[in-house]
């Protein structure tokens, strides 16, 4: 599709931090209260079956500022201390790709990349007296009088301190990668009688702000966790830590809507994964993977207020910001995104890729359980490189109120057998028109025998086409 002849717009890339789909008033959810994100929803796209490539923080931004798969760059888990993993050198980033094409660049909020050095912005403010980088997982931070962390929280702060970023009077377009912290989990709310997880609410307002509480019997339970007390009180919470990511961006939007950048600004809102949960944040499963997107062009004014079918993922979006910016995309194989733009006024975007892959290996260091995946619009394929093992817990998740409520009650998390969750079989086959909740595996039906055998087929060549460490366990094991 050929571009409009106008200036080259503006880019914004909103990323959260474990925000599910399933917590959104544009995707279905009338309690949790999104109003600037559900009204930008209303003037741009909505891409209902967009998914993350791999269901962690750090493994999931690799992919977001690099256009390759995780194992690929090899951001392999976390990048903070003592996880250490890496981007491997040689790796080109998004911030380098867009200052060769002419546009000044721009950061805020979390970083949870490594090395800092390959990801040059142009601005790039110091949040806090203390490193950035000690502060890139919110469930290291304990201690209550913390309050250089807890205002990195506040999202209204962090886009007032952009105002001056996406105002400037330059003849440069620019690009503005904001990470909010919100909706992470932060520490055990010990002053509450189920401990649930505060999220980064804060004990009291933040300058110019003001929260929004949720009453536990109103919110919402998704079906795939155990409707307790304490999975209750969690998510009251986290609607909280929802909320408050949403007014920050409103006061992103008022910034540019205040220096008339808007109308030539493309914003795309994603999540790294799906919410800090059982059953979502670190597993490949629809809730883990399946993500939002809203993308707000100015540029595709037709598609505006439309749903789009597309499968589309996270290696697509450095594709789609290059083609956006009037850049050329890489010429490499292992990057297997494409730009999303063709799609926005395509009414048949449902048929415009058929397969997609992702991959999970590490989160923490200790969190092991390396696992491939393909989804296409009707089927879930997972390969279970490590299926002997049981499934590690993440250290926040465990010590979760969600978590250990469900323990507690029975045998089951949500729908599922919590044995069957813990012990998975080497492969999963899931019919998603049929078994949209992910339940019955069919994968040692016999009928299904030749479909397993081809999606094995495909995730073999995916992993040689990524350059995946784990290709060798087809032939060794």
């Amino acid at each position: 599709m050929q571009k409009p002849d106008r200036k080259r717009p503006n880019i914004i890339l909103i990323v959260s931090d474990d925000h599910g789909r399933e917590a959104l008033g544009c995707y279905g959810n009338a309690v949790v209260q999104t109003p600037n994100l559900d009204a930008l929803a209303n003037k741009g796209v909505v891409f209902d079956t967009a998914f993350c490539t791999t269901a962690s923080c750090a493994s999931s931004r690799s992919v977001i500022l690099t256009g390759l798969h995780n194992h690929t760059n090899r951001t392999f888990g976390h990048t903070h201390s003592p996880h250490n993993f890496s981007l491997a050198a040689g790796i080109t980033t998004l911030p380098v790709y867009l200052k060769q094409a002419g546009y000044r660049t721009g950061r805020i909020g979390k970083q949870h990349y490594r090395p800092v050095e390959q990801f040059p912005f142009d601005w790039d403010p110091n949040e806090s007296t203390k490193s950035v980088a000690s502060y890139d997982d919110a469930s290291e931070h304990t201690h209550d009088d913390d309050e250089e962390f807890r205002r990195l929280r506040d999202d209204i702060w962090k886009a007032d301190r952009c105002q001056p970023f996406v105002s400037a009077d330059t003849e440069e377009p620019f690009f503005l990668y904001y990470a909010s912290y919100n909706p992470h989990r932060e520490k055990l709310r010990l002053d509450h009688p189920l401990k649930p997880d505060d999220f980064g609410n804060p004990p009291e307002n933040f300058p110019d702000d003001e929260e929004v509480f949720f009453d536990p019997d109103t919110i919402v339970v998704p079906e795939y966790l155990e409707d307790t007390a304490g999975t209750r009180a969690e998510i009251a919470e986290y609607y909280q830590s929802i909320h408050r990511l949403d007014r920050g961006v409103g006061r992103l939007i008022h910034h540019l809507e205040a220096c008339g950048q808007m109308d030539n600004t493309v914003i795309l809102y994603i999540s790294d994964n799906g919410g800090a949960f059982p059953v979502a944040k670190t597993t490949l499963y629809e809730p883990g993977m399946r993500l939002p997107f809203i993308l707000y062009s100015p540029l595709h004014t037709a598609a505006a207020g439309t749903r789009n079918k597309a499968l589309v993922n996270w290696a697509d979006i450095v594709p789609t910001i290059l083609d956006f910016a009037g850049a050329t995309l890489p010429e490499d194989p292992r990057m297997l995104g494409s730009s999303i733009i063709p799609t926005l006024n395509d009414s048949d975007a449902y048929h415009w890729r058929e397969e997609l892959f992702a991959a999970h290996s590490f989160h923490q260091i200790t969190n092991y359980y390396p696992m491939r995946v393909i989804r296409t619009q009707q089927y879930k394929f997972i390969y279970n490189i490590a299926w002997q093992i049981t499934f590690p817990t993440a250290a926040d998740l465990w010590s979760s109120a969600s978590w250990q409520s469900a323990r507690r009650a029975g045998t089951t998390i949500g729908h599922r057998e919590m044995e069957h969750y813990l012990n998975r079989p080497k492969f999963e086959l899931y019919d998603l028109e049929e078994d949209p909740d992910e339940l019955v595996n069919l994968a040692a039906l016999p009928d299904r025998a030749e479909l397993v055998e081809h999606f094995c087929a495909r995730i073999r060549h995916y992993q040689s086409l990524t350059d995946d460490p784990w290709l060798h366990k087809w032939e060794y094991e």
